[in-house]
């Protein structure tokens, strides 16, 4: 396969998983009402997280920001929060890549349990920053953009830690099990070269 195929195809699989990032927030979610705002549990960040394990840092967070930001864009209840969401997703998938390539070396390990350390190091990773994030940034764009009053904004950043966390345990618990099946099941194959970074 040459370059040109070779970039068509990781584009091919940027835009699946954009797609699957928009789907698993936007009808892979419970919503939690909070007054005039509201949080999810939902599968969006999963998706995120497997992106940046199968492409890398900077197209897992691109799929991120994409398609959930897609998915806050079309739903009145999170239409103010796209930009955050954006900018989120994209802290998740660079660092989940970052520690998966540039730390780990997972497209040259062969070692299974040592590929499965650094899975799962790297989603947690993704995710921890998520865990801390999300919580800051919603008090802060909240209160400073939305003008929604420090209280109020601090209520809303605490159940956003809540339902954060619970996000961040079931996304790195499904994508390191989702990413380590793929690489099992294409590791006699030709297009394991071409899907994982």
């Amino acid at each position: 396969m040459n370059k040109k195929q070779n970039q068509i195809f990781r584009l091919s699989v940027l835009a699946l998983m954009c797609a699957l990032c928009y789907i698993g927030f936007q009808f892979f979610r419970i919503d939690i009402p909070l007054g005039g705002s509201s949080t999810a549990v939902h599968f969006g960040n999963i998706f995120c997280v497997l992106a940046a394990l199968i492409l890398g840092g900077v197209p897992g967070g691109l799929a991120g920001a994409i398609g959930m930001g897609l998915a806050d864009l079309m739903n009145p209840l999170y239409v103010t929060s796209a930009p955050q969401t954006m900018i989120l997703k994209m802290g998740i998938g660079c660092i989940t890549g970052f520690v998966a390539y540039r730390i780990g070396h997972i497209n040259t390990i062969t070692d299974s349990k040592q590929l499965t350390k650094w899975t799962i190091l790297s989603a947690i990773a993704g995710m921890g920053f998520n865990v801390i994030a999300d919580p800051v940034v919603s008090y802060f764009y909240k209160n400073l953009v939305l003008g929604i009053p420090s209280s109020s904004a601090k209520i809303f950043a605490a159940w956003t830690a809540g339902t954060t966390l619970f996000n961040a345990v079931v996304s790195v618990i499904i994508a390191s099990a989702l990413y380590l099946a793929l690489r099992k099941a294409t590791a006699h194959q030709s297009l394991s070269k071409r899907l994982f970074k």
